[in-house]
């Protein structure tokens, strides 16, 4: 695993989208699709703001790129669950279609955007197959990964998950939704933080996945910059450690996240 210290959150943006817009004009020339693995929230938001600016200095043809969303939240529906409403301030489709795909877009002229087809999420009805349609895809060519503060999850994988799970429905764990009370500061209180959500699995990224780049930055992200810099193998107390068994698995943190005590 390669580690990468850069001094402020925007130089972490900057490098991993100028690599990205690489990749991607490389994918156009072998005629293939680039599939690109994106949590929301604010770890990765650096990287979707450099994208917007870089394309908008120098378009680069985004017709094949395919954004894969890692998870959503889940609302009770009778006796199951639907997922909230896009235009919800904590929807994950939401913030795909807003902070992502609508970033790349904007900054491109019509024949160079992304199809609104090639935005992926895992099906409420059938998430195992969300693995299966990736796989179709040749899986992702670059997943960009981010660790929950107070426990580690990745995606809404909670401590104590498998190393070999799936995409699936969960029950989020209580330190996951107080994490996400800061990801999303609209919430009023914990009790508005929906308790289940759809994940992409711990096995799915490390085996879907040709490379990872897993992103901390801030004071608040220094336990985890410890945990993950010192993981040699997935450590379920704190799944965001399977960084270390993926394939060509990079560690991005910014100068505070980075600082040793």
């Amino acid at each position: 695993m390669k580690t990468m210290i850069h001094d402020t959150p925007e130089a972490i943006g900057a490098h991993l989208s100028a690599r990205i817009l690489a990749e991607i004009g490389a994918a156009n020339a072998a005629g293939r699709p680039y599939v690109l693995g994106c949590p929301g929230g604010r770890s990765p938001t650096p990287v979707y703001q450099a994208l917007e600016r870089q394309l908008t200095a120098a378009p680069v043809d985004c017709s094949r790129l395919v954004i894969a969303m890692m998870d959503e939240y889940l609302l009770p529906d009778g006796d199951g669950f639907s997922p909230p409403a896009a235009s919800a301030h904590y929807s994950c489709r939401g913030f795909g279609a807003r902070e992502i795909v609508g970033r790349i877009n904007r900054a491109l002229p019509d024949a160079l955007r992304m199809p609104e087809t090639n935005f992926r999420m895992p099906s409420l009805t059938d998430p195992a197959a969300y693995d299966g349609e990736l796989a179709t895809l040749g899986g992702i060519d670059l997943f960009l990964l981010a660790s929950g503060a107070g426990d580690g999850h990745i995606a809404f994988n909670p401590p104590g998950s498998a190393r070999d799970s799936r995409t699936r429905i969960v029950t989020l764990a209580e330190q996951t939704r107080r994490d996400n009370l800061a990801t999303f500061p609209d919430f009023r209180g914990i009790e508005e933080v929906p308790t289940h959500g759809l994940t992409i699995g711990i096995g799915s990224i490390a085996t879907l996945s040709k490379a990872v780049a897993m992103i901390v930055w801030g004071d608040g992200k220094r336990e985890a910059f410890c945990r993950l810099s010192a993981a040699t193998a997935y450590d379920p107390s704190w799944p965001a450690t399977i960084l270390a068994e993926c394939r060509n698995g990079e560690l991005h943190a910014d100068a505070a996240a980075g600082a040793r005590p």
